[in-house]
Formats: structure tokens, C-alpha cells, sequence
């Protein structure tokens, strides 16, 4: 007679989600110390390379990168860990045991799933308290050349904006509202399809008329002549929130930051499109944890002496790869407008549950 309890067994459910936990932690640090020293080893020259860049600076890159590592790899270290903890348990007839005991697919599948929903909510705290803050700062400090900057909760980098014919580039921009400071400013002046005049400066506040310039460098194509001066009041018209909304980043803003930089891309007539995608894309993304034990239960059932356990498990392993494509290829054409922004972070969520538990129930048959 089949136990039609949701968890019959309270120890054996928390034996199965031990495993899916520590092999999931497992893999994660492995994937995440591998990665980290790869990537520290192609950063590392560029950090030192600046003056008064030491040891000191390489561990801050590290504690920046690492939490990103962490949110990029966590659905996949738990699809790895999955395979790992139902290979061994076919290998085992552990599976078989469970099975003449009564138990479904989905009764052995369960405590998985709860664990890995717990692990979801978990991943979207990290990713909102953490992550977010890791992505704003290395991605600042990387478009200035890993220079020291100033650091804020509104700070962006690489921030290019449109005035008239004239392209103004920004490597940092730094606040927001009367407090935003701009450092590292190009203005590229184009007057009838010609580049007139180059002008640099290392940094620049708000001021009646426009903005202060601080060391200022022209360069006049015409006169073919540098000029230097010390303040400059250039930029006429253009308001912070120029600045603020010519870059917004999903993955470096939270989720109440990003609401309010949505209404603002309306408010201000812009396209919101990417913003949306993303927002949705913060629950759906932590989520797509509670996918991998039902994508990877295909290695868990099917006799071991059948000699088709590493088949099962590759197969596993296909589905979560073909998951994560997906999702990336939806997200892209969700920011371009191609479809709506929740159907382009929930569509591949649905899909791939519905593809899961279709091989689960084939699976159980």
C-alpha cells in the first residue's frame, strides 16, 4: 500500500535533505574557490598596477567578487549536488529501498524540494543584502581601473548621456538628487556632424546654470590647442537625474531602489523595459533552486545494474544546462521588448517545472 503522506518518514526526510544540503555547499565552495582564484589571477596585475594598490586591496576584490560568485553558481552547485547525492543513492539501492517501502517518486523527491525552498529564500536575502551592494561597488572600481573611489548606495560607472548633438561620458557617477557628484567627465562637442572640441575633467558637482567643472582640459579640433583651467560651468540643462537614469543596472540595485528607478524611467518617458525584466527576474532567479532536485531526479530512478546511471545523470545534467540558457536567452529578449518583462522572468521558471515533472512522473510509470 503506497504512504500518500507528503513526508512519511520525519528522519528520513531530514537524511535526504542533509544530503542535498552539504553536497549542494560542497560544490558550491569547490566552484566558487576554483573561480575566484581564475579570476584573481587576470585581476591581480591590473589592481597592483595602480599606486598604493597593495595585499590589502586584492582581499577587498575578493570579498566584492566573491558573494557574485555565490549568486551566479548557487542554482547550479544545487543541479551538481542533486546529481551527486541521487547517483549515489541508485548506486546504493537506497532508491529500491525506498521504493518497497512504499514511497513515491514525489514522496522521495519532497524533502529536496523543501530544502531547496528554503535555500531559495535564503539566496534572494543574500542576493538583496549582499550581492547587490558587491556588483554596485566592484563594478565601479573596475571601470576606474581599480583607482580609489568614493562609494555610495547610488554609485554607477560608465554612465554615457545624450544632449543635443553632444555624447557626455561619466566613468563614475556618485549619489543622487542635489548630493550627486560626477568624477571622471568626457564631453564629446559635435556640431554639424563634426567633433568640435574634447573637453576632460576630473570632477564635477551641480551649480546654478549647469554643473562646476574642476580640472578642466579642452582640446579644440579646429585650433588643434589644449586648454586647462581650474572650474568651468558647462553642461546647461542637464539634471542629475540624467545621470542617475542613462544606466540602470538591475543586478546593482535592490528591489525597492529598483521599483523607484522604474517609475522614474516612466515618469521621465524611458524605456523600462530591461528594469522590469529584472525585477521579476530577482524572484525567479533565487527560485530556479527549487528546479534543479526536479530536473536532476532522472538520475535517481532506474535500476544501477542497468548500467544507464551516468546516461541518467548526463541527462540531468542537459536539462539543468538547457534551463539556464533559456532563462538567459528569455531575459535578453525580455529587456529588448520582445515580450512582456514577468513573462520573460517566469516563462522558463513554468516551462522546465512543467518538462521536470513530466520525466518524474514518466520516471515513477
Amino acid at each position: 500500500m503506497i504512504n500518500l503522506d507528503f513526508m512519511p518518514s520525519r528522519r528520513l526526510s531530514l537524511y535526504l535533505a542533509k544530503l542535498f544540503l552539504t553536497r549542494t555547499f560542497a560544490v558550491l565552495f569547490m566552484l566558487v574557490l576554483v573561480l575566484m582564484a581564475l579570476d584573481l589571477l587576470g585581476e591581480s596585475g591590473k589592481i597592483l598596477a595602480v599606486p598604493g594598490n597593495g595585499q590589502a586591496d586584492l582581499w577587498h576584490y575578493v570579498s566584492l567578487r566573491v558573494p557574485l560568485l555565490i549568486q551566479k553558481f548557487l542554482p547550479f552547485s544545487a543541479l551538481l549536488g542533486t546529481l551527486i547525492v541521487f547517483a549515489s543513492l541508485n548506486q546504493n539501492s537506497e532508491v529500491i529501498a525506498m521504493k518497497a517501502a512504499g514511497l513515491s517518486a514525489h514522496q522521495i523527491l519532497a524533502p529536496l524540494v523543501v530544502a531547496s525552498l528554503g535555500l531559495a529564500v535564503a539566496a534572494f536575502a543574500f542576493n538583496e543584502g549582499v550581492a547587490v551592494n558587491s556588483a554596485r561597488t566592484v563594478n565601479a572600481w573596475s571601470d576606474n581601473d581599480y583607482k580609489p573611489i568614493q562609494t555610495s548606495n547610488g554609485v554607477l560607472s560608465n554612465v554615457w548621456v545624450l544632449s543635443g548633438n553632444d555624447l557626455i561620458h561619466t566613468r563614475i557617477v556618485n549619489g543622487r538628487g542635489a548630493d550627486l557628484q560626477l568624477q571622471g567627465i568626457t564631453i564629446y562637442d559635435r556640431s554639424g556632424g563634426e567633433l568640435q572640441r574634447v573637453t576632460e575633467a576630473e570632477r564635477g558637482v551641480q551649480a546654478s546654470g549647469g554643473w562646476r567643472l574642476e580640472n578642466v582640459r579642452t582640446y579644440d579640433t579646429a585650433m588643434n590647442m589644449v586648454r586647462r583651467q581650474a572650474n568651468v560651468t558647462a553642461l546647461p540643462g542637464i539634471t542629475a537625474d540624467r545621470f542617475t537614469l542613462a544606466k540602470v543596472k538591475p543586478d546593482e540595485r535592490d528591489f525597492v531602489d529598483l521599483k523607484q528607478d522604474i517609475r522614474d524611467l516612466e515618469a521621465a518617458g524611458r524605456p523600462s523595459e530591461e528594469a522590469r525584466a529584472g525585477l521579476w527576474h530577482k524572484f525567479s532567479g533565487p527560485l530556479s533552486v527549487v528546479l534543479m532536485p526536479l530536473l536532476a531526479a532522472i538520475a535517481a530512478f532506474g535500476l544501477a545494474r542497468s548500467g544507464q546511471v551516468l546516461l541518467r545523470a548526463a541527462a540531468g545534467m542537459a536539462l539543468g544546462f538547457a534551463y539556464f540558457v533559456i532563462d538567459n536567452l528569455s531575459l535578453a529578449l525580455g529587456n529588448v521588448g520582445a515580450y512582456p518583462a514577468w513573462l520573460a522572468a517566469w516563462a522558463p521558471f513554468f516551462l522546465f517545472l512543467l518538462i521536470g515533472e513530466a520525466v518524474l512522473v514518466r520516471s515513477e510509470e
